[in-house]
């Protein structure tokens, strides 16, 4: 079957070059038009983690390596908010980050639960207890998980709906932020056990993302092989500030998370082949 609709197409060609139309290059195929686009969210969308913060965005921590940043400079845009803020949970979001949106808003991103569900207590809590403590900590942030955080979630994305009519929506998930094997500062069972955490809420997020009609896109894949304690590490391991710790690194912004996002966002015209 793919061989005849390569020779169909081929022949196609063949066609509209005997009767003199003109080939279409990659220069002369029209551009979409420009994107309004906010960014929301929390660390993992601030870039927190990244350094070299924007001096305006305060405690907030943007990063102009984070992903929204990067797609922002690589794609056309009329307008850019970048409003994600490091510490941020749902309520946030609803309260303080949709200030940006209208019915002109083309295209949002979003990255939020993890502050939640308490994920960074849960790791200072494996980090300090070890794996029985690990263990508790983490049935306690999957119970929340499963229970308290889908009628969070869909709340949040029922405001950025109606405050962006118009607009596409992709929800970006977390990684799995622990390489599973080797030497590291926690032991395998209890990366294990994160890991599982990770995945829950992984599928939680994307479940309640497209009962709300939005497009998840799943950073998982792009960040295996590059958890803590890999050997190319994509997320910090225990680093200073200490706010920084385990969260990507400019790398994986732009190594994982950009190309997830992009494999997924309406892009207008960024980069046009150009031979």
């Amino acid at each position: 079957m793919r061989f005849a609709r390569i020779a169909s197409a081929f022949a196609g060609a063949l066609i509209a070059v005997s009767l003199g139309a003109p080939a279409a290059s990659a220069e002369e195929t029209a551009p979409a038009a420009p994107v309004d686009y906010v960014a929301l969210g929390d660390s993992y969308a601030s870039g927190t983690g990244i350094g070299d913060y924007d001096p305006d965005s305060g405690s907030c921590l943007r990063s102009p390596g984070a992903y929204p940043e990067l797609w922002a400079a690589a794609n056309e845009v009329s307008s850019f908010t970048f409003a994600a803020c490091s510490g941020a949970v749902t309520d946030d979001v609803v309260a303080n980050q949709l200030g940006g949106l209208d019915a002109d808003t083309d295209l949002v991103s979003i990255s939020i639960g993890g502050n939640d569900a308490g994920f960074v207590e849960v790791i200072t809590t494996c980090t300090i207890l070890g794996t029985a403590g690990c263990r508790d900590a983490a049935a306690e942030a999957n119970a929340y998980i499963q229970t308290e955080l889908p009628a969070q979630l869909d709340a949040t994305y029922a405001a950025i709906r109606s405050a962006a009519p118009n607009s596409s929506v992709v929800v970006l998930g977390y990684p799995r932020l622990f390489h599973p094997t080797g030497a590291c500062i926690l032991s395998q069972a209890s990366r294990a056990l994160l890991n599982d955490t990770a995945d829950l809420l992984a599928d939680v997020t994307a479940a309640r993302a497209g009962a709300a009609g939005f497009t998840y896109a799943d950073v998982r894949t792009q960040f295996d092989g590059h958890g803590v304690c890999a050997s190319t590490p994509w997320i910090n391991s225990i680093a200073w500030p200490i706010n920084e710790s385990f969260h990507p690194n400019a790398v994986g912004h732009a190594q994982a998370y950009l190309p997830a996002f992009s494999s997924v966002a309406p892009s207008s015209t960024a980069v046009l082949a150009a031979g």
